[in-house]
């Protein structure tokens, strides 16, 4: 049996606090078993307001996450202006106990704090919003030099499995002639992406190099993640972060 929370190995501060789930645990039904996060993707509502409760217990988190409806773009929300719903792929914080929180079931999740510990953030890197610009518009917000800005990479597609066209290849090698080192051409018009690398690019590129995690693949574990790409209808899983006052 797998375990339900995984928690980044990274040097954080004390005062932050971080976690992402699997689908371990919980109480939706097939295709969503079993600790499906996302109201949004067809299970039953009361099911994952029942998983969202049990997650406050199990990760002991000191409140609600605070939810975020995911475009695929690279609007942040600040976590003291929050509203329920809020159309943004990211969303930071400066103060104490208030969870940001991204859902995702292939898209990378990028966990960032300072080495303060005083300033946290959570961002959904699809390859839209990440070829948009969603790390660096997320970066401006961090009131630090960001060689002080630490990167945790939780579960996302892994390079051997996310097949993509020539649109994704131009644009991100549009952008960086390095972001041709994440793509594998398979056939005239598909490549295999590595989104952990082009995130770690984007991050190098604005002088972070404190970067964690990235060993996981949500399509190759069916019994630990959720995989859009793998399933289609399927659940969501959470990578939230926050500071405490210890």
């Amino acid at each position: 049996m797998f375990n339900p929370l995984i928690y980044p190995d990274w040097p954080a501060p004390d005062t932050v606090q971080a976690v992402s789930t699997t689908r371990q645990g919980g109480f939706s039904l097939p295709p969503f078993d079993g600790l499906n996060l996302g109201l949004h993707v067809g299970d039953h509502a009361h099911n994952v307001e029942k998983n969202r409760v049990h997650l406050i217990e199990i990760a002991k988190l000191p409140e609600s996450p605070r939810w975020l409806n995911q475009v695929h773009g690279t609007m942040v929300s600040t976590a003291s202006t929050w509203q329920n719903g809020d159309d943004a792929d990211a969303i930071i914080s400066t103060k104490t106990n208030q969870v940001c929180a991204i859902m995702t079931a292939d898209c990378l999740p990028i966990l960032l704090c300072n080495q303060q510990g005083t300033t946290v953030a959570a961002i959904h890197a699809g390859w839209r919003s990440l070829a948009a610009g969603i790390i660096e518009k997320t970066l401006v917000q961090f009131n630090c030099p960001p060689h002080e800005i630490i990167a945790w990479f939780g579960p996302a597609i892994g390079p051997t499995q996310f097949e993509v066209g020539t649109d994704v290849y131009q644009s991100f090698s549009q952008h960086s002639e390095h972001a041709q080192q994440a793509f594998v051409q398979t056939d005239a018009t598909h490549y295999l992406a590595d989104i952990y690398l082009l995130a770690k690019q984007r991050l190098n590129t604005q002088n972070i190099h404190a970067i964690f995690g990235g060993d996981f693949c949500t399509v190759s574990e069916p019994d630990q993640f959720f995989s859009y790409r793998r399933d289609g209808i399927t659940g969501r899983m959470a990578s939230m972060i926050w500071t405490t006052d210890k």
